[in-house]
């Protein structure tokens, strides 16, 4: 059954509701998503088609705070493997594999990491990697370097700042996406035209400021903190996918994750960038996770 279902949730033990959604082909076989920064659940619907073709069950996860997620203060991205293993025992999923994109690749490690005995495959995809490494930056924009290093320093600024200007954005989305696509490589402008993905994204985005700045601003600064393991202490094979002209991921960071996962398989792509190569070559990663 080929289906998007994109509101459900479960209760934690702890008495947190996790969003999450549904897509690509329901009786599939099941991979789990972690969203961009600042993103939601609703980014799944970027790769359902692909997902329905190669017969795959996609479930998007909001992270705390983030859509229909609850809050929870003081988080780690270490906490995260915990949330997953109750969703999929809630689903009845004894293995499965698990995809992070941009900002949601450090989750996707720290699965890798912490619960490789539920995982049948793992893929970094533009994956977000540890910021305190000389060079990692190098290529990155410079919106994206002033963000970060203001996370570094005062995390509560950047959702302050960021989420009133999204806000503000959302009330015109065209003119959004017009004065967003203008600072990208034009490998992501022609990836943002496909039909549907501007409008993904947009749901995506208000699902993601929803309640408000302080997830962004404690997610921003999880990044740039130390993230609670080392990259080198995971044990499983890893897939990494970065394309080479990614300014907001830049190759560097890629090549850094590459090199530290004792068991990564990496595959840079020279004319792909952030959007590009989640959206373009969605097919192909979905294929490298398959069981």
């Amino acid at each position: 059954m080929t289906q998007d279902i994109t509101e459900q949730h479960i209760i934690l033990r702890d008495g947190r509701k996790l969003a999450y959604a549904e897509f690509g082909e329901l009786e599939g076989w099941p991979m789990l998503q972690f969203h961009g920064f600042p993103g939601s659940r609703l980014e799944g619907a970027l790769v359902s088609a692909n997902a329905a073709k190669a017969g795959v069950r996609v479930i998007c996860i909001d992270r705390p705070g983030y859509g229909g997620s609850d809050f929870l203060p003081d988080r780690r991205i270490v906490d995260w493997p915990a949330d997953v293993v109750q969703l999929a025992d809630a689903l009845g999923l004894a293995r499965f594999a698990v995809m992070g994109v941009s900002g949601g690749g450090p989750y996707a490690a720290a699965c890798a990491r912490f619960i490789p005995e539920r995982l049948r495959a793992v893929a970094l995809v533009a994956g977000v990697g540890p910021f305190g490494v000389a060079g990692v930056t190098e290529g990155m924009s410079l919106q994206n370097r002033i963000l970060f290093g203001v996370a570094r320093f005062w995390p509560g600024l950047v959702g302050t700042l960021m989420v009133p200007m999204m806000r503000r954005g959302l009330r015109d989305p065209d003119t959004m996406i017009k004065q967003m696509s203008g600072s990208m490589p034009e490998v992501d402008r022609r990836a943002l035209e496909h039909p549907g993905v501007a409008e993904a994204f947009v749901a995506s985005l208000a699902e993601a400021v929803r309640q408000g700045a302080r997830t962004v601003s404690q997610e921003a600064g999880l990044y740039v903190s130390n993230w609670g393991f080392e990259l080198s202490s995971i044990e499983m094979e890893v897939q990494l996918f970065q394309g080479e002209v990614d300014a907001n991921v830049p190759p560097a960071m890629g090549r850094y994750q590459a090199a530290q996962i004792p068991k990564c398989q990496a595959h840079f792509y020279p004319d792909e960038g952030h959007m590009s190569l989640a959206i373009g070559r969605s097919q192909e990663i979905l294929a490298s996770l398959a069981p």
